[in-house]
């Protein structure tokens, strides 16, 4: 069977006479492969079809092309056959193959114009680039192939936040014009305009763009007609390392550079935003007024400090007025500069200063009361010496003792706030000290407050004076207990801090370095913000009159500081406190010993004090001069005195001295200096150095290798016996 058409294809008048497909089509050499394929299909009962193209047709005019397809079927007995359908589709293959070569002159157009064209998606990733732009640049087509070529391959990285938007208004298109440079390959630049298309979806999110690479070289006889100056402005604008904005006679912003799109926070100080709703609330007023003396050449160009909305950050404003007659709707260019941490810079080195300056006084202060207290002391000594403790004056006496060292103590608070209290450093763990420590914080806190203590693994050394770090830790949870008179909890948590964690304490002074930390925190009624900045200033305090001397947290300011740490302290009202300190990791060196937890101290047997010998005691102080020369001859010394280092030379010129006593801090001629001086004469007498300050304070000044006895103010009468007999030998 063959219908109308396939007769007709074939030139056949009947039915027997036409030929089948097979015999039809396999006399074409271009055709014999299709045709087998399909009549090994037709023998096997299955579907099949091919497209076949002649060089000639079939009356042997010009090619054309053919779509056959054998289709299996069943009959009513039971035979299997097969259709065959042959249909001319040679106007349908003419039509695709004049698309086609529409579409590739198309694509040779846009690759060879005299324009770059490149897409860019949200990733930061070039998808598309036609030749002629991959030329200028020296890339290889081949180089991007399905995975893209990276923006900053071509782009320097300053200009990628022009060109990259990760969302924006739905539905919006907007094109940007950029002045730029592209990198080669080689390493050149190439001046360039960008029309840059971008494309928002439903969702706000960044479709590929669509931009436009104008080449600026082109058509220019020198390099310096090449770059006009509009595309130097260009450069200049967005190559700032300042913020800049231009904004119109609303207010809108209509163009920004990169520093300015970094700075922004996110979703803030787009192009066609209102600039003002960048500025926090509470300092509109002030940018509408500066806008508004801008306006009418009034404002004296004095920069302005504002805060950001959204994150809070500082920022220096700098608004210049364009002239009325400035192409466009340009009506200011503002200068914006990140002083976040300029500004948190400046506080913390006003900080410093201030406490470094009220250390000074302090140091100051607390030397002079411990001259005072020093007389009072010691002639205090001389009287109990005198006195039975069955004589009725005697605890007079003993109160008076008893009140000056309250006085010393509080004196001794002052000098550690003023870095200058001797020390006795130690090598020791922190889990070393807090057993025994937390058995006595938990009397002194009372039952109402949960004391619970976590430590790290292996927790480093550190190396300082025992007895200070406990009284630091004694000192913090008094002050946690104080916060929290309805009860509450009490965490004492130690850790190690390497070296690269440092950066996350969140405070930028502190030197990336090893540190041991001990974290104090209470869930008591917290500290307010402006009380925070001052809680280490001496004599600062929030407690009731009586109930606080304001020297507490100085002392802990200062024994960590002179102990080359640093303390921090958080706090939100009614949330708690959490003070940390670190110490340095100490490494010790060889035969260094590390000190383990208290053993009982063996009982020291009453020594012989008296002695033998030429003492000169260098004081400025009369009243501690008088009391160190009557203590040291009621012990059997022969003692010169001397009021300035001036005297006390002229006296070693004809007086042979086995031991010299001298103030550090005097007129004329201080003690290390005096000691200088003696050795340069050749006398080698032994030296005790007395002082306020810590050893520390003037070590430094002394010679190299030099050995001395230090004794520090104020000091009991046993004290100075006792070091100048050790002394003596």
């Amino acid at each position: 069977f063959a219908n109308r058409a396939y007769l007709d294809l074939t030139g056949s008048r009947s039915r027997g006479s036409a030929l089948s497909p097979e015999g039809l089509f396999g006399h074409a050499p271009e055709a014999a492969q299709a045709m087998f394929r399909l009549a090994e299909a037709a023998r096997r009962g299955q579907d099949a079809d091919e497209e076949i193209r002649l060089d000639r047709t079939l009356n042997g005019e010009a090619p054309a092309w053919f779509r056959i397809r054998t289709i299996a079927i069943s009959s009513q007995d039971g035979d299997r056959r097969q259709i065959w359908r042959v249909s001319d589709v040679t106007r349908e293959r003419e039509r695709q193959e004049t698309v086609f070569r529409e579409l590739q002159h198309a694509i040779e157009f846009l690759d060879h114009a005299p324009a770059g064209f490149f897409s860019l998606n949200r990733e930061g990733v070039i998808d598309y680039m036609n030749a002629t732009l991959a030329s200028w640049i020296g890339r290889d087509l081949a180089e991007i192939g399905s995975g893209g070529l990276a923006l900053e391959a071509m782009m320097a990285p300053s200009d990628h936040a022009r060109l990259l938007h990760e969302s924006g208004p739905a539905h919006e298109s907007r094109i940007d014009v950029i002045e730029t440079e592209l990198q080669s390959a080689t390493g050149g630049l190439i001046p360039v305009r960008l029309l840059h298309q971008i494309q928002f979806d439903a969702a706000g999110r960044t479709l590929p763009s669509r931009t436009l690479v104008i080449d600026r070289r082109i058509g220019a006889i020198t390099r310096e007609e090449s770059v006009s100056d509009d595309y130097r402005f260009s450069k200049l604008f967005n190559a700032s390392p300042f913020g800049i904005a231009m904004i119109n006679s609303e207010g809108k912003i209509i163009r920004t550079n990169s520093a300015f799109t970094r700075i922004m926070p996110a979703g803030l100080g787009k192009v066609g935003s209102v600039f003002s709703s960048i500025i926090a609330a509470d300092d509109q007023d002030r940018f509408a007024n500066l806008i508004d003396l801008t306006a009418s050449n009034k404002s004296d160009d004095a920069p302005v400090d504002l805060k950001l909305a959204s994150d809070g950050r500082s920022a220096r404003l700098f608004v210049t007025r364009l002239h009325a007659d400035a192409p466009g709707d340009d009506a200011a260019i503002i200068h914006l500069l990140d002083t976040t941490e300029q500004r948190a810079l400046e506080a913390q080195f006003a900080q410093a200063q201030k406490m470094q300056a009220v250390g000074e006084l302090a140091g100051g202060v607390a030397h002079d009361f411990n001259n005072v207290l020093q007389g009072i002391l010691g002639y205090a000594d001389l009287l109990l010496a005198n006195h039975r403790p069955t004589d009725p004056a005697f605890q007079d006496i003993m109160e008076i003792k008893h009140n000056v060292n309250r006085a010393a103590g509080l004196v001794g608070h002052l000098l550690a706030f003023s870095r200058r209290q001797t020390l006795l450093p130690v090598v020791f763990h922190f889990t070393e000290i807090l057993p025994d420590l937390s058995r006595l914080l938990k009397r002194l806190i009372g039952f109402r407050i949960t004391l619970e203590v976590k430590h790290d693994r292996d927790l480093w050394l550190v190396k300082a004076d025992r007895t200070q770090f406990e009284q630091v830790i004694i000192n913090l949870a008094m002050n946690a207990r104080d916060a929290m008179p309805q009860g509450g909890e009490l965490l004492i948590r130690t850790a190690n801090i390497a070296a690269s964690a440092t950066s996350e304490l969140g405070d930028t002074t502190i030197p990336s370095a090893d540190y041991v930390m001990i974290e104090i925190t209470d869930t008591g009624t917290g500290i307010a913000p402006e009380v925070l900045d001052k809680i280490f200033q001496p004599f600062f305090t929030t407690k009731e009159v009586g109930k606080g001397t304001g020297l507490g947290l100085s002392m802990v300011y200062g024994f960590v500081k002179q102990s080359g740490g640093f303390i921090l302290c958080d706090s939100k009202p009614g949330e708690g406190t959490r003070f940390r300190i670190l110490l340095p990791r100490h490494i010790p060196e060889a035969g260094e010993r590390v000190v383990k937890a208290d053993a009982a101290a063996p009982a020291k047997p009453s020594a012989d004090l008296s002695g033998q010998g030429t003492i000169l005691l260098v004081e400025d102080e009369d009243a501690v001069r008088a009391f160190g020369a009557r203590a040291l001859t009621q012990r059997g010394y022969r003692v010169l005195e001397a009021a300035t280092g001036v005297e006390a030379l002229s006296l070693l010129e004809t007086e042979a001295v086995d031991l010299i006593v001298s103030d550090v801090v005097m007129p004329e001629m201080d003690g290390p200096t005096l000691l200088g001086e003696a050795r340069a004469r050749g006398i080698t007498s032994r030296f005790i150095f007395v002082s306020g300050y810590a050893e520390e304070a003037f070590r430094k000044n002394l010679p190299e290798g030099e050995e001395f006895g230090f004794l520090p103010k104020p000091f009991s009468l046993k004290q100075l016996t006792e070091t100048v007999k050790d002394s003596l030998g």
